[in-house]
């Protein structure tokens, strides 16, 4: 076995991944206050080929150093946009026939193993901010809540490794 080199990965251009297929997958990230978060985000978009990433509220948004230094340039990349407010965002995606998963431990949230979306579905996944999580409205708005299981002693992933896995599960198929 060998360490394949930068130039054997057969990475796509930033021209090349604006113009390919992307999964019908959007990724709302909401009153998200670490900048390297938000890069990290990008990073994982870049990954999974997803539609678009929405910054909503007081989310920071490119150009910056931070979010630059952990998005390696996937926000050049990934479309996004920047909207202030994420109820009105959410309710437009819903009249466009996107599905909309909140990310959130709820009483009847479907733990990610389980939450199998059908093929033909477009789905919205939406992120809440590091502390308080997805915004109630939302929630409470949203097709289902999707919940990462957990072992440990915490209640909960930083919110850029949750949502790689989320994106994982969502492309790949659950198990």
């Amino acid at each position: 076995m060998r360490k394949l080199k930068l130039d054997e990965l057969g990475r796509k251009s930033v021209e090349e991944y604006k113009a390919a297929e992307k999964h019908p997958i959007v990724v709302v990230l909401d009153d998200i206050r670490s900048m390297i978060n938000v890069g990290a985000v990008f990073r994982n978009c870049d990954a999974f080929l997803i539609e678009k990433l929405y910054l909503c509220g007081y989310t920071p948004a490119p150009p910056h150093r931070e979010i630059t230094k952990s998005a390696l340039g996937a926000e050049e990349a990934v479309e996004w946009e920047h909207v202030p407010e994420i109820l009105p965002l959410i309710l437009q995606l819903k009249a466009e026939g996107y599905r909309i998963a909140s990310i959130e431990q709820t009483d009847g949230s479907v733990f990610l193993h389980e939450f199998k979306p059908k093929e033909d579905e477009k789905w919205v996944i939406v992120m809440g901010n590091e502390v308080d999580g997805v915004n109630a409205e939302v929630v409470t708005n949203s097709d289902v809540a999707v919940e990462i299981p957990q072992f440990g002693t915490k209640h909960s992933l930083n919110i850029s490794v949750a949502t790689g896995i989320v994106l994982y599960a969502l492309v790949l198929g659950n198990p």
